[in-house]
C-alpha cells in the first residue's frame, strides 16, 4: 500500500428512522425526561410558537406524532406576573384546527348548552375546579405565590366558553376532567395525521 494513500476504515449502514417513528419511540421512553430531551421539547415548542416559551414547566401531553402539543406553565411568569393559563396548546396545527371550531360557532353552541343543561354545567364546575386547584399546585410546586382567589381559571370555566384551544389543552392534559374540551378536541379532528408540524 502506498505511503500516502488514506486509510478508510468501512463504517457500518445505519438505516435512519423517520422523524414520526423516532419520536414515538423517544416519547415511550419512561416520563422521566434527561436534561436533552427537555431541551430537545422547549426547541420543538419555540418552534411551534414561533417565540422562546415563557414560564415552561413541563410537557403536559404528547400528539400521536410524539411531539409536545400542550405545555404546563407557571402560574406566575419571571418577575411574579400572573399567567393564569395553565395549559397552552403549542401545536399550530392543532390550534388551527381549533380555531376553525370557533370561527364555525362552535362556542355559541356550546355557551347556549351550558345555559341550559346544568348536568354540562356542573361537569365545567368541576373542570374548572380541577385546573384553578392543579394551577395552585404547580404554584406551590415552583415556590411561587398562588394566584388570588376568584381569577379565572381559563377558556371562560366555569360559566363561560371564551376559548376552545384552553379547554382543548387542559383536556389533552387531564384526560376526562373537562367535558367540553374533550368534545372540542374530537370535533378538531387528527390534525396530527401529516406527521410533525415542526421538523
Amino acid at each position: 500500500m502506498p505511503d500516502d494513500a488514506a486509510v478508510v476504515e468501512e463504517q457500518p449502514v445505519v438505516e435512519e428512522q423517520p422523524v414520526v417513528e423516532k419520536r414515538v419511540v423517544e416519547k415511550r421512553v419512561a416520563d422521566e425526561q434527561l436534561p436533552d430531551e427537555q431541551v430537545l421539547d422547549e426547541q420543538v415548542v419555540g418552534e411551534q410558537l414561533g417565540r422562546a416559551p415563557r414560564g415552561l414547566r413541563r410537557v403536559a401531553h404528547r400528539c400521536p406524532c410524539g411531539q409536545p402539543d400542550v405545555v404546563e406553565t407557571a402560574p406566575r411568569l419571571d418577575g411574579g406576573t400572573p399567567f393564569p393559563t395553565l395549559f397552552y396548546l403549542t401545536c399550530p396545527r392543532a390550534a388551527a384546527a381549533v380555531s376553525r371550531l370557533e370561527s364555525g360557532g362552535l362556542m355559541r353552541e356550546m355557551q347556549q348548552r351550558l345555559a341550559t343543561d346544568p348536568d354540562l354545567r356542573a361537569a365545567q364546575q368541576a373542570a374548572h375546579r380541577d385546573y384553578t386547584g392543579r394551577r395552585s399546585a404547580a404554584a406551590a410546586e415552583a415556590g411561587l405565590e398562588p394566584l388570588p382567589p376568584g381569577m379565572q381559571s381559563a377558556g371562560g370555566m366555569p360559566d363561560r366558553v371564551k376559548c376552545l384551544h384552553a379547554l382543548v389543552a387542559h383536556e389533552l392534559a387531564v384526560p376526562g376532567a373537562n367535558p367540553l374540551g374533550r368534545e372540542a378536541a374530537d370535533a378538531a379532528g387528527e390534525w396530527w395525521a401529516q406527521g410533525p408540524c415542526v421538523a
